[in-house]
């Protein structure tokens, strides 16, 4: 049978990209790590931008505090999300940079099970609302940096197995590079910091984690990248229940896969990526297929 502890550490959260299902807690993230692929932190000329991100999840394992498999009979987690996204290029700058503001909210459907136990949510996750800061350091290479605050919307009960939203507000630290070439590499760095605030129906109060997506490929023409990505999550400060450390719960995570870019030339791309985690600590370790459109409106 399941201990209180296990059912809480398997009480997994599903949020978007901005989407996913991962110590913190229930081992999970407000932030999905490895969402974001080629020309990340590139801003783009001004006007208005439509993105959706699309990822299918899936694991069957649960690592704990060594590393090793927590064994949980049938243990298994499987999310779908697509998360609109919209993002708006003033024509005026600040400090020599192109402005941005975003805003997103995921879809999701998530199914959880464990020890005999399934359950099944969709619907609506967290939100979240950005803004950042970008310049153009040459043609090829391009900076940013942005703060990003995650919005409780999504549904929540501490009871459940399966949850779409993490019940918290959090705010996130954003640096970002991009080196774009269309006859050689390209390379990508979005780097995160992650603060969260206090879950009031737990009193539990998740670390602060820091997060890099990245991505380096190659242009072989005809608009086509070919290439890998992944992420690195390593969480830095412990949780905190009802104001007491919760030791040997800080979360760790590697992953690494294919990743691919066609770029139409007309002013729309699309990226590919197949990523794999491996190195993790008290988090799901699993696979994710992550697609990316972006389109001028």
């Amino acid at each position: 049978m399941f201990t209180k502890k296990s059912r809480y550490l398997l009480a997994v959260a599903l949020v978007s990209f901005g989407p996913m299902a991962r110590a913190t807690e229930g081992g999970g993230s407000i932030y999905s790590p490895g969402a974001e692929n080629y020309t990340c932190c590139a801003v783009p000329p001004p006007g208005l931008y439509g993105l959706a991100y699309g990822e299918y999840y899936t694991a069957d394992s649960f690592r704990g505090n060594d590393g090793k498999e927590v064994p949980i009979p049938g243990f298994g987690v499987r999310a779908t999300v697509l998360v609109p996204r919209v993002v708006w290029i003033p024509k005026q700058q600040l400090l020599g940079g192109s402005m941005a503001f975003h805003a997103l909210l995921p879809l999701v459907n998530l199914n959880v099970k464990a020890a005999g136990a399934s359950q099944t949510k969709t619907g609506i996750g967290d939100a979240t609302v950005g803004a950042a800061l970008g310049w153009h350091l040459s043609p090829n290479l391009h900076t940013l940096i942005g703060i990003d605050a995650f919005i409780p919307t999504g549904s929540y009960n501490k009871n459940d197995l399966a949850n779409i939203g993490r019940n918290y507000w959090a705010t996130q630290a954003i640096v970002g590079l991009s080196y774009i070439n269309p006859r050689g590499f390209n390379g990508d760095l979005k780097i995160m910091y992650t603060f969260n605030s206090i879950n009031r129906d737990t009193n539990y109060r998740s670390g602060q984690e820091l997060i890099i997506d990245y991505t380096a490929g190659y242009a072989v023409g005809h608009g086509w990248i070919l290439g890998v990505g992944g992420y690195l999550y390593q969480q830095t400060t412990d949780d905190r229940q009802g104001g007491n450390v919760v030791l040997n719960n800080r979360g760790r995570a590697l992953a690494i896969g294919p990743s691919i870019k066609y770029d139409s030339g007309k002013g729309w791309f699309a990226t590919l990526k197949y990523e794999f985690e491996t190195d993790v600590r008290n988090r799901t370790e699993g696979r994710a297929l992550w697609l990316k459109a972006v389109v001028p409106f």
